[in-house]
């Protein structure tokens, strides 16, 4: 089984990061002329992610010139604990535009106004909530520019399933499919990226009674073991039959919608 997910999610044993982002800006730049589109659109988190993309969009609108923009879209709900790992972000991918959208009043507002209907919504329902409503937002900004969504889907998070279903999981494009999580920290290396953004702890931070909690905590499992595994190392039994089990129970996110 093990070869089958490395194949379907076609991880390389080992990259040559400058080769990686030449051909990846090249992706970005063939999709955007194909698309007849000139503006690229991304929510900026201050993760490894988003920053990795972010940096690989402007790249390629200054490749191609003054007539394409890289819309660089800040989402926070309320105030962001790691607001300054944005700002360090930004200055880092020095996007065309920027735009701030504060999430927090259309988020509470669709709670309250499911709430009053007798529905429950769980903290883990909201964080989901969260991250449509950031992607709305982000459609909604590329709409009004004649643009394109960009993803951040990448290889160790897309095997765990550890994404947003039409939240954080839809997009027009995603440029680092194929990459693990290591591999996107040596594209930013090669990028010169403040080391601090690309070490910080990974956190989706979507659950308020489980603020900033770890992706590793959450998956139970370490980044360490999800690359290996995607490498086609050897991993403990355990963390190998839960990791496949997360790949099997998540395949209907990696799917079109059944018709």
């Amino acid at each position: 089984m093990q070869t089958e997910i490395i194949k379907a999610l076609r991880v390389k044993p080992s990259i040559n990061p400058k080769f990686e982002i030449i051909s990846r800006v090249e992706f970005l730049e063939k999709s955007l002329k194909e698309s007849g589109l000139k503006t690229l659109v991304l929510g900026i988190s201050g993760g490894q992610d988003s920053t990795l993309v972010g940096k690989l969009c402007q790249l390629v609108v200054d490749k191609l010139g003054k007539d394409y923009r890289f819309i660089a879209v800040r989402l926070p709900y309320g105030i962001q604990s790691d607001e300054e790992d944005c700002q360090k972000a930004l200055d880092f991918i020095n996007p065309s535009q920027t735009i701030t959208t504060n999430i927090k009043q259309s988020v509470d507002s669709m709670v309250e106004e499911l709430t009053t209907q007798g529905i429950d919504i769980t903290d883990f329902n909201k964080g989901n909530i969260k991250a449509r409503t950031r992607m709305v937002s982000q459609y909604a900004i590329a709409g009004a520019n004649s643009g394109l969504v960009v993803g951040t889907d990448h290889s160790s998070e897309s095997i765990t399933g550890f994404y947003t279903k039409f939240g954080d999981g839809g997009f027009d494009i995603g440029p680092i499919f194929g990459l693990n999580k290591r591999q996107g920290k040596q594209l930013l290396m090669e990028l010169n990226c403040p080391k601090e953004l690309y070490l910080k702890t990974p956190t989706a931070d979507l659950e308020e009674d489980k603020p900033a909690l770890a992706d590793e905590i959450a998956l139970g499992l370490t980044y360490d073991e999800i690359d290996d595994y995607l490498e086609g190392k050897e991993i403990n039994i355990e963390s190998k039959n839960k990791l496949e089990n997360m790949y099997i129970k998540s395949q209907h996110k990696r799917e079109m919608p059944k018709v």
